[in-house]
C-alpha cells in the first residue's frame, strides 16, 4: 500500500485530495485499487506516511501493527474511515447514519439526476389509502405484489392512461416506485394481462366495500340514486367477444362495434354499480338488471329516489323502481310531452330560477330555468322552460333536418339515375334514413311513386310547429308529492353527475377506445376506470368540502411539476454522496396538499455514498 497525492480543478480553485491505494497482481500485470480517500491530510515527513500505511494495512486484515502506536488522534479516523471505505466496497450503496450529516462539498460538480413526476401519484396513492382500497383487495385474496400491480394500473388510468404494453415504461417515468418502494424495473404487460385476469372475477365483492367505505368515510347517505348510460368503441373486429356489437354510439363512432355502460352514482357523485351490456342494448332494457345489480352490491335505502332520462321512463321502468319500494323522477318522452302543449304555452304560474352553466364552478354565470308545478292521478309534473337548452334544441333540430333532406336527396338521385332499382332496397334506404335522423323525420311524409320512380317528400308544418314551441322545454314527473317544483327540477338536474361521470372517464380516464379483445378483459378494462374514476370523485369531493372546485385535469396539471430528484453531492473526501427526495413543494402543491390533508413531504429522504465517476 501507499499514499497518492492527486489534484481536482473545479472552477477556478485546486483541491488536493490523498487517497491510499494497494497494488495487487493480475495475469495481465499489476494493477491498483483505492482502498479509502484520505482527504486532505496535514503535510507530515515519509516515514509517517509508511507507518500510517502499515497501521492501515494492519486493521484491515486483523494482524498487529508492526510499528509502537502513534499518538495522532487524526490517525485513528483515518483508520475507521478505511474500515468503512471497505465495508462500502463490499455491500454496494450505504445509507448515512445522522453524525453524516455534515460534509464537505465541491459546490461547482452538485447535479440532479433521475428526475421523476411525483405530485400526481403522490395523491392519487394517499387516496387509493384512505379509501382502503389495498385492504379490501387483501381481503378478497389479493397478495401483496398484485395490491401493488393494481395500485400501479389504477395509478396509470388516474394520471395517464396507457395500454398494458406502455404501462411499465410509464412507470419508470414516475416516482411510483420511490413512493412504493418496490422495483418495478423487471414488470412487464404479462404481469398486468394476467393482474387484469386476477381482477375479473373480484368486480362486485370490491364495488359493494368500496361503497360501504366511501359511505363511512364522507358520512353519505344513499337517498338518491342517479343511473344513466353511455356507450364505448372497440378498436379491431372484436370476433372474440359477444357483447361487442354495432348500435346507437353515443361516442359518435357507428363504424365500430361497442359497449354500452350503465353506472349508478349517488347525489355526491360516488360510483354505487356498474354494468357492461351488449352494444346494441337498449336503454330500457337494462333498468331491471341494473337494478339487481345494485340491491346486490349496496343495497336499496328505504324511501330512495331514482333518477333516469327519458330513454328509461317507460311504463315497465317505473313499474320496475316502485316494485323495489323506491320512489321515481323522470323525464317524460316525448310522446307525453307533447299532451302539455297548451300548459307550457300558458304564461300564468310560472316560477323562475336559476342554475349555474356549471355545478363545479359557482361563480360562473346563471341560466334562467321556469317551472311549474301540476298534480295529476298521483303524480306530480314538472313543466320546465330554460333559456339554455332553447338554443341547444333548436341547433340540434336544425342540423339534423339539413342532413335527413341531404340524405333523401342523394337517395332520390340513386333512384333516379337507375343505381337503385329494387323496391325492397328502396324501402330499406328510406327506413335507414328515418332511423338515423329520428329527432326530425316525424316532421316528413316520405313516400315513393313506383309508376314514376320517383321518391318525394313534404315537411309536416303542424307537427313540427309543434316542436318549434317546445324548444327549451322538458317535463319531469315523479311521485314525489312532498316535494315542489324547483326541488324536483334541482334533483334531476344531479343527473349530470352521472353524465359527468361518463366524460371524465372517456376523456381523463381514456376509458375508450378499448383495444382489449376478449370479453373478460374488456370489462375489467372499464373496471380499472371505474376504480380510478372512485379516486377522483373522493379527491374532487375532498376539495369541494374546502372550497376548492377545480377539476383533477387541472389539479393532476398543477402537482405534475412536483418531482422527486436524487441530489449528487462530490464530497471532498473524493466520494459522491447522493440524496433521493422530493423537491421542496411550491405554493400551489401545499395549498392542493393541506386542503387534502396530506404530508407536504411525498417521502423521506434517503442518503447513500457512491464511488466518485
Amino acid at each position: 500500500m501507499f499514499i497518492r497525492k492527486t489534484n481536482s480543478n473545479q472552477g477556478n480553485k485546486t483541491y488536493t485530495n490523498y487517497l491510499l491505494v494497494e497494488s495487487f497482481a493480475t495475469p495481465k500485470g499489476p494493477r491498483q485499487k483505492t482502498v479509502c480517500s484520505l482527504g486532505n491530510l496535514k503535510p507530515r515527513p515519509r516515514e509517517e506516511w509508511l507507518k500510517l500505511v502499515c497501521k492501515v494495512k494492519a486493521a484491515l486484515s486483523g494482524q498487529p501493527s508492526f510499528f509502537p502506536e502513534v499518538s495522532d488522534p487524526e490517525v485513528e479516523v483515518i483508520v475507521e474511515k478505511a474500515r468503512e471505505f471497505e465495508s462500502r466496497r463490499k455491500g454496494g450503496v450505504l445509507r448515512l447514519s445522522p453524525q453524516d450529516d455534515v460534509v464537505a462539498v465541491h459546490t461547482d460538480g452538485v447535479q440532479t439526476e433521475e428526475a421523476r413526476e411525483v405530485g400526481p401519484v403522490y395523491v392519487g396513492l394517499q387516496m387509493f389509502k384512505r379509501l382502503d382500497m389495498d385492504k379490501i383487495l387483501e381481503g378478497i385474496g389479493f397478495s401483496k405484489s398484485a395490491v401493488r400491480l393494481t395500485q400501479m394500473m389504477v395509478m396509470n388510468r388516474l394520471i395517464l392512461p396507457k395500454s398494458e404494453h406502455a404501462m411499465p415504461d410509464w412507470m419508470t417515468r414516475t416516482a411510483l416506485a420511490d413512493l412504493l418502494g418496490v422495483d418495478f424495473s423487471k414488470v412487464n404487460e404479462d404481469q398486468l394481462y394476467r393482474n387484469l385476469d386476477r381482477l375479473y372475477p373480484t368486480r362486485e365483492a370490491v364495488e359493494s366495500a368500496l361503497a360501504e367505505r366511501e359511505r363511512s368515510l364522507f358520512s353519505l347517505e344513499d337517498t338518491l340514486y342517479l343511473y344513466d348510460l353511455t356507450s364505448s368503441y372497440f378498436e379491431g373486429q372484436m370476433l372474440a367477444n359477444p357483447r361487442a356489437k354495432r348500435g346507437y354510439s353515443r361516442d359518435h363512432r357507428p363504424d365500430c362495434k361497442q359497449v354500452v355502460i350503465g353506472m349508478v352514482i349517488n347525489r355526491e357523485g360516488f360510483p354505487r354499480a356498474h354494468e357492461v351490456f351488449e352494444g346494441n342494448r337498449q336503454d330500457r332494457t337494462t333498468v331491471d338488471e341494473m337494478l339487481n345489480a345494485l340491491g346486490k352490491r349496496v343495497g336499496f335505502q328505504e324511501g330512495a329516489t331514482v333518477v333516469v332520462d327519458r330513454g328509461m321512463a317507460f311504463e315497465e321502468n317505473i313499474a320496475q323502481i316502485r316494485a323495489r319500494g323506491m320512489h321515481y323522477l323522470v323525464a317524460c318522452r316525448q310522446q307525453e310531452r307533447v299532451q302539455w302543449l297548451s300548459e307550457f304555452e300558458e304564461k300564468e304560474g310560472w316560477r323562475e330560477i336559476y342554475r349555474e352553466v356549471s355545478p363545479s364552478n359557482p361563480g360562473q354565470k346563471k341560466s334562467r330555468v321556469l317551472v311549474k308545478t301540476d298534480q295529476r292521478a298521483g303524480e306530480t309534473y314538472v313543466l320546465c322552460i330554460s333559456d339554455g337548452r332553447k338554443e341547444k334544441d333548436r341547433a340540434i333540430r336544425e342540423k339534423q333536418e339539413k342532413r335527413l333532406l341531404g340524405d333523401l336527396q342523394k337517395l332520390a338521385s340513386r333512384i333516379e339515375s337507375g343505381k337503385l332499382k329494387k323496391l325492397s332496397a328502396i324501402f330499406e334506404g328510406v327506413g335507414r334514413i328515418k332511423e338515423r335522423y329520428p329527432r326530425v323525420a316525424r316532421y316528413y311524409a316520405i313516400d315513393f311513386d313506383s309508376k314514376q320512380n320517383r321518391l318525394g317528400w313534404a315537411e309536416k308544418a303542424e307537427a313540427k310547429a309543434v316542436a318549434e314551441e317546445l324548444d327549451g322545454g322538458y317535463l319531469l314527473k315523479s311521485d314525489r308529492d312532498e316535494l315542489d317544483g324547483e326541488e324536483l327540477w334541482r334533483t334531476y338536474m344531479l343527473l349530470t353527475r352521472a353524465e359527468s361521470a361518463f366524460r371524465d372517464m372517456k376523456s381523463p380516464l381514456s376509458e375508450r377506445p378499448i383495444f382489449h379483445q376478449l370479453d373478460h378483459r374488456a370489462q375489467t378494462h372499464i373496471f380499472l376506470c371505474v376504480l380510478a374514476y372512485h379516486l377522483l370523485v373522493a379527491i374532487e369531493h375532498t376539495l369541494r368540502g374546502q372550497g376548492d372546485y377545480r377539476s383533477w385535469e387541472t389539479i393532476r396539471e398543477v402537482l405534475s411539476t412536483h418531482q422527486v430528484v436524487t441530489v449528487v453531492l462530490p464530497t471532498t473526501s473524493g466520494e459522491e454522496l447522493h440524496i433521493r427526495r422530493g423537491t421542496r413543494a411550491e405554493a400551489q402543491h401545499v395549498d392542493i396538499y393541506r386542503k387534502l390533508r396530506i404530508q407536504e413531504e411525498p417521502m423521506k429522504p434517503i442518503k447513500s455514498w457512491h464511488p466518485a465517476r
